[in-house]
């Protein structure tokens, strides 16, 4: 039987210079004692260490393990620091093993102490302990004009049970738009570290522009065509009827028109980036557009989707004529796609990301396991669990957790 009154528990704490074999020393000379690690974490600032390590040990070893271990840090040159741990106090750490744990991601052109205060203030009033805080991000530059579309993103690791979940995600849509940047709140789960399929809308989101108002000013249709995209987009007049009042507008426009948009789409920042990414990490990708399936096909040759799902326009004697064909890819329509897609691929929907702006996107978002409204409408930005406002698409890349290092070095 164990003897509880002669056990010792230890934390210590290294920092300094960081180098290599620092880890190995300290914890060789552990083992050499038979000392029993109960914790561990371990980070590089600027080159600068910080490790932490909680062992266990007996009282008639503990003084030659701290001398051993004082003798290395000096030959290491890094310093040292020895804290008791009561029993009581590791076993009430070991109880909040069990809580939740959320992952709070925060990005932005820039993110100043600001930001940073904001969130970590709205953390520690729902009583929720950070476990770690990495930067996703590389070097940041430090002149303002030195790479004006930069990218800045921090994660939190944090556990514990939101006194208000609803309260707190209330907190972060309103600093998000009143300080310009984006923060995302997700539940740490097994599904979070595992997606495998993201859903794309086309217009406004994968390219910056709807086509169905380039088709229009083609046709001289631009002012009727626009007025009802954007009232289709806020949520004010049914997706549907909207897409067949535009359509119609279109009758007589040449078909060659949609071979010259489609080479001169205006790509949204960072599709590309992400797209390489998604590709070399197994990623499934869809479109999923209440617009033109030629458009979409497109994209799909160009950045390597796997499947699109867009509206066919109806062609007579190489014109367009008015009407579509087939059903309509509306809101409803792009739920039920996504939800197919999954089935086919084998993939729980809990593994599933969507990405749209309109409100037409909403259905096909609270769908997904990780829906994320881009550069959305308020309406959609509001109803969206996640956004992203501030960055390009590759921004969606840090909600899955990638580091830039990791796209770097992998290319």
């Amino acid at each position: 039987m164990t003897d509880m009154d002669n056990i010792e528990l230890i934390l210590i704490n290294i920092s300094g210079a960081d180098r290599p074999g620092v880890t190995s020393r300290l914890t060789e000379i552990l083992a050499r004692h038979n000392a029993q690690i109960l914790d561990i974490g371990q980070a590089d600032i600027h080159h600068t260490l910080s490790l932490g390590i909680l062992f266990r040990t007996t009282g008639d070893r503990s003084g030659d393990i701290m001398k051993d271990l004082l003798f290395a840090c000096s030959e290491l040159s890094v310093q040292i620091r020895f804290s008791p741990v009561s029993i009581e106090d590791y076993e009430n750490w070991v109880s909040r093993q069990g809580k939740n744990r959320w992952i709070i991601t925060i990005l932005g052109r820039h993110l100043t102490a600001r930001h940073i205060a904001l969130v970590t203030e709205e953390i520690a009033r729902q009583q929720l302990n950070i476990d770690s805080i990495q930067r996703l991000t590389g070097r940041m530059p430090l002149r303002d004009d030195e790479e004006p579309r930069t990218k800045a993103c921090i994660e939190f690791s944090v556990r514990g049970n939101p006194i208000d979940l609803t309260a707190m995600r209330g907190r972060f849509l309103d600093l998000s738009q009143q300080d310009e940047f984006d923060i995302s709140l997700q539940e740490d789960n097994v599904f979070r570290r595992c997606r495998r399929l993201i859903c794309f809308d086309m217009d406004s989101t994968l390219i910056e522009t709807e086509v169905i108002d380039e088709l229009a000013d083609r046709a001289g249709k631009g002012a009727e065509v626009r007025a009802i995209t954007e009232s289709a987009m806020r949520g004010e007049i049914d997706f549907s009827e909207s897409f067949k009042r535009r359509v119609a507008l279109l009758k007589g426009l040449d078909v060659e028109v949609m071979r010259e948009i489609a080479e001169n789409l205006p790509i949204t920042e960072g599709l590309e980036r992400m797209m390489e990414v998604l590709h070399r990490t197994g990623y499934k990708t869809a479109i999923l557009s209440g617009g033109f399936t030629y458009f979409g096909n497109y994209l799909k040759q160009r950045f390597g989707f796997d499947y699109v799902y867009a509206n066919e326009l109806e062609v007579a004697d190489g014109k367009l004529t008015g009407r579509y064909v087939g059903d309509i890819v509306d809101g409803k329509r792009k739920a039920e796609l996504l939800r197919i897609i999954a089935q086919v691929e084998n993939i729980n929907i809990a593994q599933t990301i969507a990405v749209g702006d309109g409100a037409n996107d909403l259905p096909m978002l609270s769908t997904a396991g990780l829906g994320i409204a881009f550069h959305a409408k308020p309406k959609v930005k509001q109803t969206a669990r996640q956004s992203i406002s501030t960055i390009g698409l590759d921004g969606v890349l840090y909600f899955l957790g990638f580091k830039d290092s990791f796209i770097t070095d992998n290319n």
